[in-house]
C-alpha cells in the first residue's frame, strides 16, 4: 500500500490565503507566521530607515522594503518567503507582487516562533539563492549573526553594542543597540 502523500502547495495557494493571514511557502509547504512583537517591529523600522537614509544620502538606486513583502527567491512556483527587511539593487527583480530573485541583502529579526526558520531553513535558502548578505538579528540573545555569502566567509557574530559594517554598503556602520531604548 502506498504511503499517503503530503499536499504540495503552490503560488496559487500562497496568493489566495484568506485576508490577514500570513504564511511563507517553502518547497511546497506553507508555514504560518505569528504577528511580530513590539521590539521586532521597532528594530525593523529603525534598521530599514537607517539603510534607506544611507542609500538616499548617496543618491543610490537600491530599494529597501519591510515585511510583508513576497520574495520568490528562485522565480519558481514553490517558494515565497517574507523576510523582515530586504534590499534590492537590481530594479528588474522588483515586480508588482514583490521581488523575483535573490535580494542583495536580507535581514530577519528573530521571534520565538521563527528561531528555527531564520537560523536554519531560511539560512540555507538565502545561501542557495545567492543573497549577498544575510543578517539574523536576535533580540533574545542580544546578538546579530552576519553572513557574507558572496565572499564565502564564516559568519560573524556581533553583540548589539558592537558596530557592524554593512557589507553591501561598506560606508554604512550600524550598531543595533542604538535602536533600542
Amino acid at each position: 500500500m502506498p504511503l499517503p502523500r503530503e499536499r504540495i502547495y503552490t503560488a496559487e495557494d500562497y496568493w489566495n490565503l484568506p485576508e490577514g493571514e500570513r504564511a511563507e511557502l517553502i518547497d511546497g509547504k506553507l508555514y504560518a507566521m505569528a504577528p511580530p512583537a513590539w521590539l521586532h517591529q521597532e528594530l525593523s523600522m529603525e534598521l530599514s530607515s537607517a539603510i534607506h537614509q544611507f542609500i538616499k544620502s548617496k543618491k543610490g538606486t537600491c530599494k529597501v522594503v519591510t515585511a510583508p513583502v513576497a520574495v520568490n527567491l528562485h522565480a519558481d512556483d514553490t517558494t515565497y518567503v517574507e523576510p523582515d527587511i530586504i534590499v534590492v539593487c537590481d530594479k528588474n527583480k522588483i515586480t508588482p507582487r514583490g521581488c523575483t530573485g535573490a535580494p542583495d541583502m536580507v535581514i530577519e529579526i528573530v521571534s520565538p516562533s521563527s528561531r528555527k526558520m531564520d537560523y536554519n531553513i531560511k539560512n540555507g535558502l538565502y545561501a542557495e539563492a545567492e543573497v549577498r548578505e544575510y543578517w539574523i538579528v536576535d533580540p533574545a540573545k542580544k546578538c546579530t549573526v552576519v553572513y557574507h555569502y558572496e565572499k564565502e566567509e564564516m559568519p560573524a557574530i556581533y553583540t548589539f553594542d558592537t558596530p557592524i559594517t554593512v557589507g553591501i554598503f561598506p560606508e554604512l556602520i550600524i550598531t543595533i543597540a542604538d535602536f533600542i531604548e
